[in-house]
């Protein structure tokens, strides 16, 4: 069956059972019992305290509220009330983020139209639009916006801003015509679709789409049935936690093993395992990540990024692709004058000079052919004239005072049959008939040209050189008006015939330009391993015109319109998406297909939008990006992050936040699991050489609280640096603990665990186990507290400025080591923490182990530093 924009006026009226004089009530509660009301149905929500309960599913949280309830039974209740009351707070921060993210469907239902004016048994009636049904004809003007989808019956100059809808930034004009052939959305001339707002001229329309069925209903199913991604720190989290929670149990299994092997009471043992458990899990780390990603949050707000959920800030800096809308967030969403034809010269607009007659004369014609004003900012009217008004203010000519010069005495309005506009005025003593418009229909119309020799005979060359130069606009996605004019007697009163016998003046070409930022954005994207994609609802010449520019294309095969991928299955398009950057006249279908085919290739996608067009996509990708500004309310609540300036470079430089982000949550994690892993090790050397055990719970109660906590917050707030944007993204698949990232810990938990066990040895042959117990206690706090700083970075700190660069580190390490000698020298605190009082000696003992396991750990980062260099010189060699 053909597609309703197929079909006639007639056609139409005759398949949803309707005439030109409107429906009768009787007809109307008909279709409304078929059909319904005009409005966005809403899916099945779920409530506050299901989505709270919700947060508790992750694998790491379960852990941690085992070591809570263990905690409990083993007497640790400080410990166990420290747990509970983070991950609390984390479900607290998830529940509320969640709550805002399901308000899209509600943003949606403010587009419906609140008003209609519609045909009732041959009447003209004003209405709510929710109580419109399908066959209805609704009456629009300019200012109004459309409550439904329909079919055109009735157009006088119509033209619809539909840019939240289909991405393009021109308001489109609309025709009677029939279409033959199957078109995207954006070219669909004679339909009207719900949420478009009416810019100029009026029209009726039979309604075809009401509610769920219309183009916005179908945006509002595709919201419902998108599942939001886990971002990549998520992702990571969970499995981080249940590698982490296996390697627990089995270093606590094989604990327990060896401590029923040297004939300790298996209750006793396993006690001790499960308090060893609880004290490796860093608790720590939940409250620590969102501590981070709160404090990144604040930054980005700063630099205009508004972050919608707190996973976002780090998801961002791992992306490695970014689908853009091209319309206000890579261009400034302004019509803009680029350049002049006059004379046989194309002329930039920056180098027009209105002290020459022919182009002060073109000015003057293209501010009097004109409807739109721009006063005290104000702009009112078509894009396309406003931009030559506010060329005229930029070479300091003033619209009012060119109009009070020259009045309009006459006037042939713009309609879209003869695609073009006509004013008259007295210009020099003589009424002159100004006539701008598409340089197609004027051609045919014109037989003279205006040369500076003066006026003469248009010649078939003449023709072919604008013809030239129009096509030369148009392949650099330039928007062409072309302008004459003809003399006419006195009081002569104006007919369509007057627009013949024209005169050729010059070619205007305008477009929406790039942003400034935007080359300079692109192009540190690619720097930083990140793939730019433009996604548009434009035409693909003008699309591809920008994205040329800015940098994001190289040549016109990488480009496609929506029409290429519409028949091509889900394998086929993530085939063809790494060789194409720009797709244009693309529906929401289309980008959350594109979006998809990026992440079936293993790849983390941030998508940029502003329109009700963009939402769907924005849901799907890993990190959906809202403009503030032009940005409708259903992108802003789909998005993750929302940007205050509109600005690509801002995206960018969220990344570079993003990725110091991680950057930092993974020194906080390094941090905590080689400290960790440094008292396992001690833990197990003794139980293997069969010496008592190392610590005492207190002691692990301790470092949980003071010696981990304090030193992994300042980590995740270490200053940033832009030479994060020198690697590459990692891989969407990518654990935490990748390899050479195990390595690490396993090789600084090593140094550190043998310095803790020499301190261990150097006290028990001094006098026994206790003293053993306090400089094993001393040399893992202390040790833990220097390798803060070695946390800082891949590379050796020491002796450098970055050691000292971090206040927060600074007052963490002094802190810990205020507490840690107070508990080692004061008297009074020695049974509360069951260790022995030191002297200076021993004191300085505990210090000087402690120093050279900082030592060590430089020197291995040293080391492998330059190893590193070395290889990357003979790979290059």
């Amino acid at each position: 069956m053909k597609q309703i924009y197929q079909q006639t006026p007639e056609e139409v009226l005759k398949h949803v059972n309707s005439r030109e004089s409107g429906l009768t009530g009787e007809e109307v509660k008909k279709a409304r019992e078929i059909y319904g009301w005009n409005e966005l149905a809403e899916g099945k929500k779920k409530n506050i305290p299901q989505i709270f309960f919700e947060q508790y599913r992750d694998f790491l949280v379960l852990i941690l509220i085992a070591s809570a309830i263990i905690s409990g039974v083993l007497g640790d209740m400080e410990s166990a009330l420290v747990i509970l009351i983070v991950i609390t707070i984390n479900a607290i921060l998830g529940t509320v983020q969640t709550i805002k993210a399901e308000q899209s469907l509600q943003s949606l239902k403010t587009l419906a139209g609140p008003e209609a004016k519609v045909l009732r048994d041959g009447t003209v009636v004003q209405l709510p639009a929710r109580e419109l049904v399908i066959g209805d004809i609704i009456l629009l003007e300019a200012g109004d916006m459309i409550p439904a989808d329909g079919r055109l019956i009735e157009n006088a100059s119509l033209k619809i801003d539909e840019s939240a809808l289909t991405g393009e930034s021109l308001a489109v004009e609309k025709s009677l015509d029939t279409l033959s052939a199957e078109v995207p959305l954006g070219d669909r001339t004679n339909m009207l679709f719900s949420g478009s707002f009416v810019t100029y001229g009026r029209g009726r329309a039979v309604v075809t789409a009401i509610g769920m069925q219309t183009e916005v209903g179908k945006i509002a199913g595709l919201l419902k049935s998108t599942s939001e991604k886990q971002t990549p720190l998520q992702v990571n989290l969970e499995a981080f936690g249940k590698k982490l929670s296996i390697l627990i149990l089995l270093f606590c299994g094989i604990l327990f093993a060896l401590s029923v092997f040297r004939g300790e009471q298996p209750g006793n043992a396993f006690l001790f395992a499960v308090a060893l458990a609880v004290a490796a899990i860093p608790e720590a780390l939940s409250s620590i990540v969102t501590i981070v990603l709160s404090f990144g949050t604040q930054k980005m707000a700063k630099e205009h990024a508004i972050i919608r959920k707190l996973q976002a800030v780090e998801g961002l800096g791992s992306v490695s692709i970014i689908c853009s809308d091209k319309t206000g967030t890579l261009t400034q969403n302004k019509m803009t004058v680029e350049d002049y034809y006059i004379d046989e010269k194309r002329i930039p607009a920056s180098a027009i000079d209105v002290m020459v007659p022919a182009q002060r004369y073109l000015l003057d014609c293209s501010i009097l052919c004109n409807d739109s004003t721009n006063e005290n900012g104000v702009e009112i009217g078509d894009p396309t004239e406003t931009a030559l008004i506010n060329l005229g203010s930029c070479c300091g000519i003033h619209a009012a005072e060119v109009r009070s010069a020259y009045p309009r005495n006459g006037e042939l309005p713009f309609d879209s049959e003869r695609k073009m506009m006509s004013t008259l005025h007295k210009i020099d003593g003589e009424n002159r008939l100004i006539v701008k418009g598409a340089v197609d229909c004027l051609l045919e119309r014109t037989e003279q040209i205006w040369t500076k020799e003066g006026v003469r005979e248009m010649t078939a060359d003449d023709k072919e050189k604008i013809q030239k130069q129009n096509q030369e606009f148009s392949m650099e996605g330039l928007r062409v008006l072309a302008f004459t004019y003809r003399p006419l007697p006195e009081k002569h009163l104006l007919t369509a015939e007057d627009e013949n016998h024209l005169i050729f003046l010059g070619l205007i070409a305008m477009m929406d330009p790039p942003r400034e930022e935007s080359k300079a954005a692109v192009a540190e994207c690619i720097r930083a391993g990140i793939r730019p994609v433009m996604i548009t609802g434009d035409h693909k010449i003008t699309a591809a015109a920008i994205a040329k520019r800015i940098g994001i294309l190289q040549n016109l095969s990488e480009a496609c319109e929506g029409a290429d991928i519409e028949h091509l299955s889900d394998e086929e398009l993530k085939a063809l998406v790494p060789n194409i950057s720009v797709y244009a006249r693309v529906s929401p279908e289309h980008k959350i297909r594109i979006v998809r085919a990026w992440q079936e290739r293993g790849m983390i996608v941030a998508m940029t939008g502003d329109g009700v067009n963009d939402a769907p996509a924005l849901k799907q990708a890993d990190i959906g990006v809202a403009m503030g500004i032009t940005g409708t309310e259903v992108a802003k609540d789909a998005a993750a992050m929302v940007l205050t300036d509109d600005n690509f470079a801002t995206i960018v430089k969220a990344v570079e936040n993003g990725r110091n982000v991680y950057r930092n949550i993974k020194y906080a994690i390094q941090f905590l699991l080689s400290g960790n892993f440094g008292a396992i090790l001690t833990v197990l050397c003794a139980s293997i050489a069969g010496f008592p055990v190392p610590f005492a719970p207190v002691h692990l109660l301790f470092i949980n609280l003071l010696t981990d906590s304090l030193p992994a917050i300042a980590l995740g707030v270490e200053p940033h640096s832009s030479e994060v944007m020198n690697e590459k993204p990692r891989a969407a698949g990518e654990s935490i603990l990748t390899k050479d990232f195990l390595s690490k810990i396993g090789l600084e938990g090593l140094v550190i665990g043998i310095m803790t066990m020499v301190g261990f040895l150097t006290g028990y042959h001094q006098n026994g186990a206790l003293l053993g117990s306090t400089y094993a206690f001393g040399t893992l706090c202390l040790s833990r507290l220097f390798h803060g700083f070695n946390c800082k970075s891949d590379h050796p700190v020491l002796f450098t400025s970055r050691f000292f660069h971090n206040k927060w580190l600074l007052g963490a390490f002094a802190l810990g080591a205020v507490l840690i000698t107070a508990v080692l020298t004061l008297p009074g605190l020695h049974l509360l923490f069951k260790v022995e009082s030191l002297n200076l000696t021993q004191l300085g003992q505990v210090y000087l182990y402690a120093v050279i396991s900082l030592l060590l750990i430089q020197a291995l980062k040293w080391i492998r530093m330059k190893s590193k260099k070395n290889g990357e010189n003979n790979g290059s060699k």
